[in-house]
């Protein structure tokens, strides 16, 4: 058969013999790879003698150094170094401090990081607190008293009334004291960082940590006040807390002690309630005697018609006085701007004016707005130890809004 499956191509073909290469070309080839060979061993015998493997050599001084000399044992250690990002975050924050400015970041972030800042407000710086001369120890912790030098606690934890140069010599001035502070973590944030400095803070003596809110308030220029829980008319069944000052153990002093101890450096003493307690000449004697011989004043806060604490004071060298103007708990928005108005009168006709109210979520808002417009008004706005340079007699009028 003669067809591609039996006859595969080419092997029907005939082959044809492969050309002959010359010798002399061989030859060539293989005296040329001598001649590598031998070039390839120069080299390395060039290298074995060679060190540095003909790579380019570089030629340096080497010098001798001392080193130091050890550290003695006893020698203090140094601080361990910290970032420049917290070394720049450390000095903000100590000159926003010591500015007396409330910086507020947007966003609530660190320094420096905030580029949107708020400047809200200059504030006093006052006295550190406790001062240990006016420091005593009581049975349920420390106690103030007048030091041995005769400060007393009214005057060196107070703050400095400045009154701005915008105002006339002789301007009018209100003293706002906002009491119940320390009960509510929100309504005390906003009582401390809304309210102007010189608004004066009365602290409940409850809570978790009393006297890191008294702290915190200071730090932010407010004057304090201990707010002592007294005995209503309807006690029991109105009960202000633990610890409530009654007429029937009024010679005591034990709960007075207690009450004082629950932080430190406040000015005075406010009653809250107490309609039953400040009427009773038998109970609330001792406790107005003791006050005052701790270097302490009194604020009666308007609230009762039969308080007895103006007619007591000057017998017992108490310094006290008595609010103009007592805000109702309960008062409604219209009541309330009428005692805000009956208090620019009562500061314009007198001279001066004293309020007292609570930190009431339906009262904190109109209360910031009234204390900062105070100024435009021609008032000066001052802690409440600059209006006790004088005492308040039984005849100081108070009004109760509701």
């Amino acid at each position: 058969m003669t067809d591609e499956l039996n006859e595969p191509l080419g092997l029907n073909e005939p082959l044809e013999p492969r050309p002959a290469r010359p010798r002399g070309r061989l030859m060539k080839s293989v005296v040329a790879a001598l001649l590598l060979c031998g070039a390839g061993g120069a080299a390395l015998l060039l290298s074995l003698r060679d060190p540095q493997a003909g790579q380019p050599v570089a030629v340096a001084r080497i010098e001798m150094v001392e080193p130091p000399p050890p550290t003695p044992a006893n020698a203090p250690m140094e601080r361990a170094s910290v970032t420049d990002a917290d070394n720049r975050a450390d000095e903000i924050a100590d000159i926003e401090k010591r500015s007396g400015v409330k910086v507020t970041r947007i966003g609530g972030a660190e320094a420096p990081g905030a580029l949107i800042i708020r400047l809200d407000e200059q504030h006093t710086a006052l006295a550190p607190a406790p001062d240990k001369r006016l420091v005593e120890k009581g049975r349920g912790g420390p106690l103030p008293k007048i030091g041995a030098d005769g400060a007393k606690p009214m005057e060196v934890y107070a703050r400095p009334a400045t009154i701005s140069a915008r105002l006339p010599a002789g301007a009018p001035r209100v003293a706002l004291v906002v009491g119940g502070v320390g009960l509510n973590a929100q309504l005390t944030a906003s009582a401390i960082d809304e309210l102007p400095g010189a608004v004066t803070l009365a602290l409940a003596p409850y809570g978790a940590d009393p006297e890191s809110v008294a702290a915190k308030a200071r730090d932010r220029g407010h004057e304090i006040l201990l707010q002592a829980p007294m005995e209503p008319y309807d006690y029991p069944r109105e009960n202000p807390g633990p610890h409530t000052l009654l007429t029937t153990r009024g010679a005591e002093l034990e709960d007075l002690h207690w009450l004082m101890s629950r932080f430190s450096g406040y000015i005075g003493v406010v009653n809250y309630l107490g309609a039953q307690f400040t009427a009773d000449e038998t109970a609330l004697t001792p406790t107005l005697t003791d006050i005052a011989g701790r270097g302490l004043l009194f604020l009666d806060d308007g609230t009762s018609p039969r308080s007895l604490v103006s007619s007591l004071a000057p017998r017992l060298a108490l310094t006290a006085a008595r609010a103009d103007v007592a805000i109702d708990a309960g008062a409604s928005g219209e009541a309330l701007e009428k005692a805000l108005t009956q208090i620019e009168a009562l500061a314009r006709r007198n001279g001066q004016a004293i309020v007292a109210a609570g930190a009431l979520p339906q009262t904190m808002t109109r209360l910031t707005r009234f204390a900062r417009e105070l100024e435009r008004k021609g008032i000066a706005l001052v802690p409440l130890s600059a209006l006790m340079s004088r005492v308040e007699d039984k005849e100081a009028r108070a009004g109760k809004w509701k």
